[in-house]
Formats: C-alpha cells, sequence, structure tokens
C-alpha cells in the first residue's frame, strides 16, 4: 500500500525501538515453542470459524488446496453422523495468502449442535459449533477487555478472577509518579494536571487523545446503533462485569463514561496557553520492560503538547456523549457538550498545531498533519448533537462531505476520521437535505458495496485489499465491516449482514494461517500477545490475555525483531506470530477491542431486523452465442422463496478459463475463477417467484463449459 496511507494507520513505527528497552534477562522472547510457529498455526487445510457460524447466516470454509477440480465436502455432527454434503467451488491462486485454495459453501445447513467437522479431501476441520447464541459470549468479553485496561483504579478478582486482579496504576502511590499529578515536558508548560483514569492504549502504559477518541466512539456507537434497533436491553445495566453495574446506566456506557473522563481532563485549562485545547498524550519518560505491572511502574509521567487531532477528538466523543447520554445522566452530557464546544472554538483558533512524528520515547507518536477530517468529524458530531447551523455549515462545507475518499478499501483509523462523520450524519436524525441525506447514505452503501467485491475476489472473505495488511490490519477489516453493518441498518439488504459475519470468521479462524486472532475463542487462539501485565510468555507467574483480546493481526512490513527473524518472506496475509516480541503483529489496543466489540454485539442480536431469511433460488444459464474466442450469456435466477429478496449477489465460477469482459443489467466482477454479479438499481427487489436476468460476454481460449453451482447471497440455488 502507499507509504502516505502506511504511516497514517501505524502506531508508530518508532516503537521499533522498544527492541532495546523491553529485555527481559537479556531475551526479549521465549523460545518459539512458547508461542505459535511462525506463519504455520494452521493443523488442517480446511479453515473454519472455530467457534462457529450463526443457523441462519452464511457458512463457508476456505480449504488448501492444489487440486484445480472441484472436491467434495461433507458436514459430519460429533458423533460422525453425515449431515450435508456439496461441491467446493475452486478459487485458485489467492494473492494475499499464497495459497491455491478452494471454499466450501453450507450455508443451506441450518440445524444446530456442537462440534460438526467439515472434511474435505481427507482433512477435517477444527470442530466448530452451528447455534444462535454464539456470539453471547464474545460480546461480553470484547467489552471487558476495557476494564481491564482501565488506569487509575483497583481490577477486582470478583469481576475478572484473581489471575487477572491487580491494585491501581498511576494513581501517584510509589513507586507510581503520576497521573493525578503529571508535568508537561520540558518547555510546553508550566503547571501539573490530574490525568488520572482512562485506558490504557495498547500494551504499554500510555493514553493517547487520539486512539482513545476513536475507541471511545466505537463504543458508544456500539450502544447508539443497538438503541436504534431496538436491540440495546443486551448492553444495558447489569450486563458487563463492571463496578459500576446495577447504576440504573447501560454498563457499555459506563465504560466508556471512564475514558470520557480522561479526555476532559486531557483539556487544557482556562486562563492557560491553548486553552481549551487536548494534551495529546500522556506516557512514560522511557519506555518500560516488560513484564510491569501498571502499579510498578516507577518512570516519570509527562503531559505532551496539545494538538489539534486530540482537540477536535475531544470535540467529537464529548459531542457524541452530550446526545447518548443525555436520557441517563442529564449534567454530565452538559458537562460533555461543553467540553466539545470549547475543544471546537480551541481547535478553530489552532487549526495547525500538529503532533510530531519523532515525540516516540516512552510512548507511541501518533503524528498526524492531515486534521481536515476531524475538523469534519466532529463538525459532524457537534451538528447531530445540537442541531446549530454554524456546525452544518462546518460540516457541509468541508470537502470530507462530498469525498469520495471518506471511506476506502482500507477501513478508518485514529488518523482517518473522515468516515465518523459519514456514519453519524447517515444515522442520527438531522436537518440535513433530504437530496444531500441520500447521498451521505449512498456513500455508506458504495463502500459497503466494495467491500462485498472485495471479498468476493479472495479465498478467505476478507474486506480488505492484498496491499493493506499494515500494523492492525485486523482492526482495519472489524472498520470496514461495521461500515457494512450500518449500511445494512439503512437498506435493510441481507447481503450486508452476511459481509460481517463472514468479516468474523476470519478473525475467529478462516484465515491463511487458521489462527483465531482473539484470545480464548476457537482451537487455535492468539495467547501471547505484546503485553507488560498479560505476559505469561515472559514470565510464568502472570496471565496470558484475557478472552476476547484481539490481536494486531497480519503486518507485511515486519516492523519488529521477531517479525523480522521469524516471518522473512511470508504472504501478506501471512505475517503474524503468536510472540509477545512481535508488537508490529501482536500487540492489543483498545482502537483493535472497540471494533471488535461493536461487531460481536451486531452479531448476537438475534432478531430479523435488518436481515433477510436465507433465500431459496433456482438459476438458467444460457449461452446465448459463440465464437473461437468468445460468448455471450444470459443468467436468469428465480426466487423460489417466500419473501421478497431486496439486493442480491449472484455467485458462481468458470471451469474453462472464461474471462468477463463486459456485462448488462448487472455489475460483474471477477478475480479468478470467482464471479460475483451485483443488481442494478432498478431489479434490485426479486419478488417471491419472480425473476431477474441480466448478460454478460466474456472471452476464452479453450472450452466454454456453463457453470453448475450458483449461489445467491451467499446460499447456495437450485
Amino acid at each position: 500500500m502507499p507509504t502516505s496511507v502506511s504511516l497514517r494507520r501505524r502506531r508508530t513505527l518508532s516503537a521499533v525501538l522498544l527492541a532495546s528497552s523491553l529485555l527481559v534477562g537479556g531475551l526479549l522472547t521465549a523460545p518459539a515453542a512458547a508461542g505459535l510457529p511462525a506463519a504455520a498455526a494452521a493443523t488442517t487445510a480446511v479453515r473454519v470459524n472455530q467457534v462457529g457460524y450463526l443457523p441462519d447466516g452464511p457458512k463457508r470454509a476456505t480449504v488448501v488446496t492444489t487440486s484445480s477440480q472441484a472436491l467434495t465436502w461433507r458436514l459430519r455432527t460429533a458423533s460422525g453422523t453425515l449431515v450435508a454434503s456439496g461441491s467446493t467451488v475452486p478459487h485458485g491462486a489467492d494473492q494475499a495468502s499464497g495459497q491455491s485454495v478452494q471454499v466450501a459453501d453450507f450455508s443451506s445447513y441450518r440445524e444446530t449442535g456442537s462440534g460438526y467437522v467439515l472434511t474435505v479431501d481427507g482433512s477435517n476441520s477444527d470442530p466448530f459449533d452451528i447455534r444462535a447464541d454464539l456470539y453471547d459470549g464474545l460480546r461480553s468479553d470484547a467489552m471487558a477487555f476495557f476494564y481491564h485496561q482501565r488506569s487509575g483504579i483497583a481490577i477486582e478478582s470478583s469481576l475478572v478472577g484473581s489471575a487477572y486482579a491487580r491494585p491501581a496504576g498511576h494513581l501517584g502511590v510509589a513507586p507510581n509518579k503520576g497521573d493525578t499529578s503529571v508535568p508537561c515536558q520540558s518547555g510546553i508548560c508550566d503547571y501539573t494536571r490530574d490525568v488520572r483514569g482512562g485506558w490504557y492504549d495498547a500494551g504499554d502504559h500510555g493514553k493517547y487523545v487520539v486512539n482513545g477518541g476513536i475507541s471511545t466512539w466505537l463504543v458508544v456507537s456500539s450502544f447508539e446503533r443497538a438503541r436504534r434497533a431496538g436491540t440495546d436491553a443486551a448492553l444495558g445495566d447489569s450486563t458487563l462485569r463492571v463496578p459500576e453495574r446495577g447504576n440504573g446506566v447501560p454498563d457499555v456506557l459506563d465504560e466508556a463514561r471512564w475514558e470520557l473522563d480522561f479526555l476532559m481532563r486531557m483539556q487544557v485549562p482556562d486562563g492557560k496557553p491553548y486553552a481549551g485545547m487536548a494534551f495529546h498524550k500522556v506516557h512514560d519518560a522511557a519506555w518500560t520492560g516488560i513484564p510491569t505491572r501498571p502499579e510498578q511502574d516507577d518512570q516519570v509521567r509527562e503531559l505532551h503538547r496539545p494538538s489539534t487531532a486530540a482537540t477536535l477528538n475531544l470535540a467529537a466523543t464529548a459531542a457524541q456523549c452530550a446526545r447518548v447520554y443525555r436520557p441517563y445522566d442529564a449534567a454530565f452530557a452538559d458537562r460533555c457538550l461543553a467540553a466539545a464546544r470549547k475543544a471546537w472554538t480551541a481547535a478553530r483558533a489552532n487549526p495547525a498545531l500538529y503532533a510530531p512524528d519523532s515525540d516516540s520515547t516512552g510512548g507511541g507518536a501518533y503524528g498526524d498533519t492531515q486534521v481536515s477530517d476531524e475538523f469534519y468529524w466532529a463538525a459532524a458530531e457537534l451538528y447531530a448533537t445540537t442541531g446549530e447551523s454554524a456546525y452544518r455549515d462546518a460540516a457541509t462545507s468541508s470537502t470530507w462531505h462530498t469525498s469520495t475518499g471518506a471511506f476506502t478499501r482500507y477501513g478508518f483509523g485514529w488518523a482517518d476520521t473522515a468516515a465518523l462523520g459519514r456514519l453519524t450524519l447517515a444515522t442520527v436524525p438531522n436537518g440535513l437535505p433530504a437530496a444531500d441525506l441520500t447521498r451521505i447514505r449512498s456513500s455508506v452503501t458504495s463502500a459497503a458495496d466494495s467491500h462485498l467485491s472485495t471479498m468476493a475476489g479472495q479465498g478467505y472473505g476478507m474486506p480488505i485489499p492484498t496491499d493493506g495488511y499494515f500494523w492492525g490490519s485486523n482492526s482495519e477489516l472489524a472498520n470496514n465491516a461495521i461500515v457494512m453493518a450500518v449500511a445494512g441498518e439503512l437498506t435493510g439488504a441481507g447481503r450486508y449482514r452476511a459481509g460481517v459475519l463472514e468479516a468474523m470468521d476470519y478473525l475467529l479462524g478462516r484465515n491463511a494461517l487458521g489462527q483465531s486472532y482473539v484470545t480464548g475463542y476457537g482451537e487455535t487462539s492468539s495467547r501471547n500477545q505484546h503485553h507488560r501485565f498479560w505476559a505469561h510468555q515472559a514470565d510464568a507467574s502472570l496471565p496470558n490475555p484475557p478472552a476476547g483480546s484481539l490481536a494486531g493481526g497480519p503486518n507485511s512490513a515486519l516492523q519488529d525483531p521477531v517479525a523480522e527473524e521469524r516471518l522473512a518472506g511470508c504472504a501478506p496475509a501471512a505475517c503474524y506470530v503468536d510472540d509477545i516480541g512481535s508488537y508490529s503483529t501482536n500487540e492489543v489496543a483498545v482502537n483493535w477491542n472497540a471494533p471488535l466489540a461493536w461487531l460481536a454485539a451486531y452479531a448476537a442480536e438475534r432478531t430479523s431486523t435488518g436481515e433477510q431469511p436465507t433465500p431459496a433460488c433456482a438459476v438458467t444459464y444460457t449461452v446465448d452465442n459463440a465464437w473461437s474466442d468468445g460468448f455471450t450469456a444470459t443468467v436468469t435466477v428465480k426466487n423460489t422463496g417466500s419473501a421478497a429478496v431486496d439486493g442480491w449477489q449472484l455467485g458462481w465460477s468458470y471451469a474453462g478459463g472464461q474471462r468477463v469482459t463486459s456485462a448488462w443489467n448487472a455489475t460483474v466482477t471477477q478475480s479468478g475463477t470467482a464471479v460475483v454479479a451485483r443488481n442494478a438499481d432498478w431489479n434490485r427487489v426479486i419478488a417471491a417467484g419472480g425473476t431477474a436476468s441480466f448478460g454478460v460476454q466474456g472471452s476464452l481460449s479453450g472450452s466454454n463449459p456453463s457453470p453448475t453451482a450458483f449461489t445467491l447471497n451467499g446460499s447456495a440455488c437450485a
């Protein structure tokens, strides 16, 4: 991917400097046997979601094989009873994984149970479940990550278990030297600030406003979306393991408030230079080693110069807070709105105060010299909350309001936040003109369709491009899945929810390594993520990360010594190692777990809202004309189900090497042998018993066999 994009995506390349400061007894990492062998986690060629599948959701597996012919797949129960079978669809070379693969689709099987095994060509998958409550546990565990990462509060064994309990960190209790009275870096300010609380950002003890901002927004957004869908009870009071449970406030909002209070403490007080701005970050003056529990950290803590980006993160998240918290705590909502207004005014007065990439001693730099997207996001949030014309005009006059670059294949992130403004304006009721609102919502669905197209062209169904495996690639995938989920909310089309669930399949084991990247979920899951307390690989007395912790994921840049040594020559999607020293592939971070928690809550919902029944269909493929090196064909899909299909995606494969060169009445794309046709606007709805037809023209160099297997929105057709 372009270097400029890569620089904005990663935490900080200068984190490589960690190598000299994280030595444990002269050696950073345990032997390879203590973690997973580099790029060799998989024990089977049949890659599945190792947790399982929803009964009414897509069910696909990827099979690593050199065979170019379709293979037979067989689904058996835990007792060995054969319950379904079919043929795989050859995909061929998969560039991201460097593997030759085929895809087994058993979506039509909807019975529930535990311990299913899929067998293809003599290889058995890891066992998995099919059940409606599949994601209930992950919904809770992924959100519990934030309580574990809290600063300034004791983590209670009654809530997390004795292995994860610890005293409060960074409350100014020896040997800590913060965070109740933290000085600035030399030359930045002449006073101290109480910046206790908040979440530790990642595997270190730093707290960063820009990364905390997007993470808070996602956590609160997960509740706001659920409230719109009428499913917020699952995120309500006493649903999480947090000390505030039972206080009448949804636990998700209690958790987010812990960070919101910290973000507002980072605001420069009145009467001081840059009043209203937000300090960019607070962390140790030098890197701490592994392991170091928070309460054992003896480093001096420092506030770093305010930045425009941090200030706009505060404005955006505090404005969202004022909107969402008002029914539960009006006084807190008022406080949030006041902070948001003050931050917005301060950012407008200081529009180019950038955090430098060089400020990376003791913590990540989080440098960002493009803040027009943060201005757009903050304006959108303030307008959605207040309805005031000044914020509306600031949002609508931004180039990001109409730019096609707000959504990209690489997803949004802490340095690329324009998409957050679009998502808010698309979903939160506001006074924008109808035509403008339609355009904004169309931009969301167009982005989601682009992600679906990317998925259709890949052997593992990932909504990220082959050149998108950089630092934190798993969060990139998760953020793109959120865009698909919002598109489903806006349109009611079931294909978007299916795309979200397939993205979850990737995170939970259907990937190049057969590796679940979520601790405690799946037969082979990450357990040695880079962290100073969850550091069992470095100190056997300490725990592995708690269940629900998401590893950063494959990073083809190999930006740490362990990755450089053990992953040389890896294919992009295989550049990952479950080793505590591989911080560029295996760290945890709040902005990675936040989208995981968002998606887990979404996937756990058992409702027909925004979903369609699995379509029943029949397809007729007719070659109308053929010549020595080409052909035309008409494809007709009939909806044989009892409900209308609103939005369709028809998939098939060509076994004779045919290539589609043009199409009419549908948008048709091809990757390898796999072909995907998507509806036009005028034929998106296929009524029960109705049909839709489209045509293709293609080239060929040999035979022209007609395809025999089709899928409609992920389900097999007759």
